[in-house]
């Protein structure tokens, strides 16, 4: 039986305040955390909801028809998130990502992105724009998205045998319309589309050769995502995980491999091609080959807290500040601050007495700061 939990929501508390700080100083992109790492991607969860029930991020016990989700009020505004995102854009952000739960459930979603689209790096350049669904109404929004001005897609699909996927999402949604959505965006003109298959050892992990084997020679990276201890609500243990390199031996030895460079510093995908050139695929370490010591992530939750890590207890308000007047400059400065104090590397310390959250300072939900 999962036991029942409440992520931090705003009326139960408005998390840290951030520190401004008495002397401002201009925004730049050059603010470090206390191990060196530098700020680069934010990603933005704009709902708490979704129209699955995985196991693994909002499994029906604790996700059900009475679960308290947040009020439309409680909601960063289209506007309040592109100011933030252009306050962030100060700051040598360059990629943004839109998350959710289920992203496209946020009602005109398309026009935050054409708000969004228009935001530029600090050296003149768009911004990275990216959004991860789990492809259920892609076939509907597509070209919305796409002319709005969204650059690339990444969604989310566990299995392609129909009874394994439909027990991994719990609400009996069939595998054909996913991929019906992934078509529908290759359609209009999305590239270099990703999809993410969370591997949970015991569940779909026969499902990595079908996958690998249908993905191959389309033009779409397919990534595997180790099973994650993220939030506390997805009964998570270190049994169901399969570690990366067991998945790339499977690969391997049906389709072989070869490992290349990481596209940026920071990328949290290791990359490996096809021998005969008709592809690439992705893997996520998160538990067995941490990749803490390179992260330039943080989070903002779908009411407007900051969050440092996935994997964090708790976030910062800077709904508050957003609406209590303070100006871009303040709450670049205090982002700046944040930022600076930042210690995390849970994946790194995970297992150990210091990764464990007491009773009273559970794990956020994955489906409150998006994956």
């Amino acid at each position: 039986m999962v036991e029942k939990v409440i992520p931090i929501r705003i009326d139960e508390g408005k998390g840290l305040v951030p520190s401004i700080g008495t002397q401002l100083i201009t925004p730049h992109g050059r603010t470090q955390d206390t191990r060196g790492r530098v700020l680069r991607d934010l990603r933005i969860s704009v709902t708490d909801r979704c129209n699955f029930r995985c196991t693994y991020c909002m499994p029906k016990e604790v996700f059900d028809q009475n679960y308290p989700y947040l009020a439309h009020q409680e909601l960063l505004s289209f506007e309040e998130i592109t100011r933030l995102t252009s306050i962030f854009s100060s700051l040598g952000v360059e990629k943004i990502r839109l998350t959710g739960g289920e992203p496209l459930l946020r009602k005109n979603l398309e026009i935050l992105i054409e708000m969004l689209a228009k935001i530029h790096t600090t050296d003149g350049k768009p911004l990275d724009l990216t959004l991860t669904t789990n492809g259920s109404i892609l076939r509907k929004k597509a070209a919305a998205l796409k002319a709005a001005g969204l650059q690339r897609l990444t969604v989310s699909l566990d299995g392609l045998n129909d009874d394994v996927f439909k027990k991994m999402n719990d609400v009996d949604f069939p595998v054909e319309d996913v991929l019906d959505g992934i078509a529908a965006a290759q359609e209009v003109g999305f590239a270099n589309i990703k999809v993410n298959m969370v591997v949970k050892k015991g569940t779909n992990d026969h499902e990595i050769i079908a996958m690998a084997k249908h993905f191959k020679g389309s033009g779409i990276i397919l990534r595997f995502i180790e099973f994650m201890d993220v939030g506390s609500s997805n009964g998570w243990n270190m049994e169901q995980v399969l570690p990366s390199k067991e998945v790339i031996a499977q690969i391997n030895a049906v389709f072989p491999l070869e490992p290349i460079d990481a596209n940026y510093t920071g990328e949290v995908a290791q990359r490996w091609r096809y021998l005969d050139g008709s592809g690439e695929v992705g893997l996520i370490s998160s538990v067995t080959q941490a990749f803490c010591h390179e992260c330039t992530r943080a989070r903002i939750s779908t009411d407007g807290q900051l969050y440092l890590c996935l994997f964090a207890n708790e976030g910062f308000d800077f709904k508050s500040l957003l609406r209590s007047g303070s100006s871009d400059l303040e709450i670049a400065n205090a982002i700046m601050n944040t930022w600076a104090q930042r210690n995390d590397h849970y994946s790194e310390i995970r297992g150990s007495q210091t990764a464990n959250p007491t009773a009273g300072s559970r794990k956020v939900e994955m489906s409150y700061i998006g994956g």
